[in-house]
């Protein structure tokens, strides 16, 4: 006589505090060459479908993560084009949960990044932002006219992003080349409630 098997449904795992795991990352232990395959590990496991991918960290955790990075990991991250554009993509995602809604409230501006350096043919990677009424819409294609073009070296807008720049001297230095409105250039960031 067969006995009938009773089949139980596993409690699912708790998901992983993605935040807290990588708190405990101390990219100053790894290599450059280490710091790229982390971000990789990550980025594909989000791309296979898992509860482990980089949007999953809140942006102050992803923010800390990317400034605890030495230049040269962060260079490293930028030469790797499927990784630079992830990353870039993850930033402007999230600008619009950033956007001080009161101090914009009457802006309309689009603003047009370039950071060279990238894979296409010119070696530029473009973005868009549109600021318009307490509201921002990013993408990946400049599909308006510009109130302002910033060009900026990659591994300088996210040390902006991280606090680590101080924007004005990045001016003073060149290092940011604007076409068109220089004065909103300068107060753009203040926009922003950039986590720290």
């Amino acid at each position: 006589m067969r006995r009938t098997r009773k089949w139980h449904r596993l409690a699912r795992p708790p998901v992983a505090d993605l935040d807290a795991f990588a708190e405990l990352i101390d990219p100053a232990r790894l290599t450059p060459a280490q710091f790229v395959d982390l971000v990789s590990v990550l980025d594909m496991l989000g791309a296979a479908g898992t509860a482990v991918r980089l949007s999953g960290l809140r942006t102050e955790t992803f923010v800390r993560f990317l400034d605890k990075a030495s230049r040269e990991q962060i260079e490293a991250l930028m030469a790797h084009p499927h990784l630079r554009y992830v990353v870039f993509d993850e930033l402007f995602q999230r600008m619009s949960a950033h956007l001080d809604r009161t101090k914009s409230a009457g802006l309309r501006a689009v603003v047009h990044w370039q950071f060279p350096g990238g894979p296409h043919d010119d070696g530029i990677d473009r973005f868009e932002t549109r600021i318009r009424e307490g509201r921002c819409v990013t993408g990946d294609e400049p599909t308006a006219d510009p109130r302002v073009t910033l060009t900026v070296d990659p591994v300088d807008f996210l040390r902006v992003i991280t606090g680590s720049v101080n924007v004005p001297m990045l001016f003073l230095s060149g290092k940011v080349k604007v076409k068109g409105d220089i004065a909103f250039a300068a107060t753009l960031i203040g926009y922003f409630d950039l986590p720290r």
